[in-house]
């Protein structure tokens, strides 16, 4: 038995953490897609078979005001703020604020985020930079990727000096070989609330009921917690 779930990355980690004491106590097991929040959706308005959808609560609510998903079965896994990055031992730069942000983004030899049309984040950091005013001058070294956790494993494997990243917190952390180095400076803050819902068309909807509860409840709090979620905040 297979749960077919589309998600956003940023709640890639606490799915998989999960996987296997669901598959314990139903005998289910998860098949996810995880990828830019935007992808997501328009995945699944293409038909893709789904059971669940893990995306921004923005998205989740368009979901059912459009009759994708079950209006009754939606709940916020918690809050996931915007942070950056750079690879484990390197210098923590200073962005404490937007001069200092600039300067950092301006010395990076490589600047590493996802998707700046489909993924939350992406999006959200292309126009940091345009409010920075310095878009068109780090273009060369801007490396975008599908999602925040491939923009992520792809930094932590990087070589040169100066290389920075920018995406979900809850990306940054479950990435090994990078380290969070702090917030977006609160001027530029992101802060997005996740939720999953249940899809209209799911072929398991009770599974599917069983396994949001199990993400959104008391017993994953703290792991959502650990893995970057800010609860109770949104």
């Amino acid at each position: 038995m297979q749960l077919n779930i589309l998600s956003g990355g940023a709640a890639q980690s606490v799915v998989n953490a999960l996987a296997a004491e669901f598959r314990a106590a139903t005998g289910y097991e998860l098949a996810c897609t995880f990828s830019a929040v935007g992808a997501m959706r328009e995945k699944l308005l293409a038909g893709a078979p789904a059971d669940l959808v893990i995306l921004t609560r923005a998205v989740v609510a368009e979901l059912a005001a459009g009759g994708q998903v079950l209006p009754d079965s939606c709940a916020d896994l918690g809050c996931v703020r915007t942070g950056v990055a750079v690879r484990s031992g390197d210098k923590l730069p200073d962005i404490a604020g937007a001069e200092a942000l600039r300067s950092a983004l301006l010395s990076a030899e490589g600047i590493y985020f996802p998707d700046p049309k489909k993924a939350t984040a992406g999006i959200h950091f292309v126009g940091v930079l345009d409010k920075l005013g310095i878009r068109g001058k780090v273009e060369p070294r801007l490396k975008s990727f599908p999602n925040g956790n491939t923009a992520m494993r792809e930094l932590a494997l990087a070589t040169g000096a100066r290389l920075i990243g920018c995406t979900q917190v809850t990306e940054i952390k479950s990435t090994r070989g990078v380290v969070l180095a702090g917030l977006l400076p609160r001027e530029f803050e992101l802060a997005t609330v996740y939720s999953v819902a249940v899809c209209a068309g799911a072929a398991s909807p009770e599974a599917a009921r069983r396994f949001a509860g199990l993400l959104t409840g008391a017993s994953s709090r703290t792991l959502r917690q650990n893995a970057g979620f800010e609860i109770g905040t949104e």
